[in-house]
């Protein structure tokens, strides 16, 4: 499978809306604003954003997701590791839970079943997840609930656990991630979060610098 794939397969496309003080709408990166987000970049996070047209999913104000190039980016091992039941906390704008169903494998065979999301968010759900499910139908199965709180029922496994439900790069995200981590680990073959591997990089570096400060 040609590996950058991913990128078509996981872009979304949504009527505007607003729901339960969720918002979803288009928004566009002009040839400008894109050149002045890549010098932001090289100054900043290295996130720029190019020119084109995407889609953004706020929450009580709160910018949750965007399918701007690098957030596709950041999702691709879950993509890649999608197959047979997967798991996904935090709906988002869809863009992991369509790319893993619309997934192929080497034969191009569907390689998942079926998806699971947990999303606590009702605005979300109304305004992503019912159009994902008149897409999906059985192939997908939505749970109205918090994933942090949510208990799964008895003896059920996925073979992928994919979560994402913070709205941006922190080093706190650790701790709660952890926790998901530990409630799901045992019912899975194989789990991520959300810039995981980066943020612990980070903590890594920032306890190195303390140690170095106390010397």
């Amino acid at each position: 499978m040609n590996r950058q794939v991913y990128s078509e397969l996981m872009q979304v496309k949504y009527p505007d809306g607003e729901s339960h003080g969720c918002k979803l709408d288009s928004f566009t990166v002009s040839k400008k604003d894109a050149e002045m987000e890549r010098v932001r970049a090289m100054f900043g996070n290295g996130r720029g954003v190019p020119e084109g047209t995407y889609m953004r999913m706020s929450v009580r104000g709160t910018l949750m997701m965007t399918d701007t190039p690098d957030e596709l980016r950041d999702h691709r091992e879950p993509f890649y590791q999608a197959k047979g039941i997967c798991l996904v906390t935090g709906l988002g704008l869809g863009c992991v839970v369509q790319g893993m169903l619309e997934r192929r494998d080497r034969e191009g065979v569907l390689a998942v079943q079926k998806v699971i999301v947990i999303e606590k968010e009702a605005g979300v759900i109304e305004l992503v997840g019912k159009p994902l499910k008149e897409r999906y139908g059985d192939r997908l199965e939505i749970r109205h609930a918090d994933a942090l709180t949510y208990k799964a029922p008895k003896g059920e496994r996925y073979n992928v656990v994919w979560h994402d439900i913070w709205p941006d790069i922190c080093e706190d995200n650790l701790d709660t991630m952890a926790t998901l981590h530990r409630k799901y680990g045992r019912r899975c073959d194989w789990q991520g979060s959300w810039q995981r591997h980066q943020l612990k990089a980070l903590r890594r570096e920032s306890r190195s610098r303390e140690r170095a400060y106390r010397w």
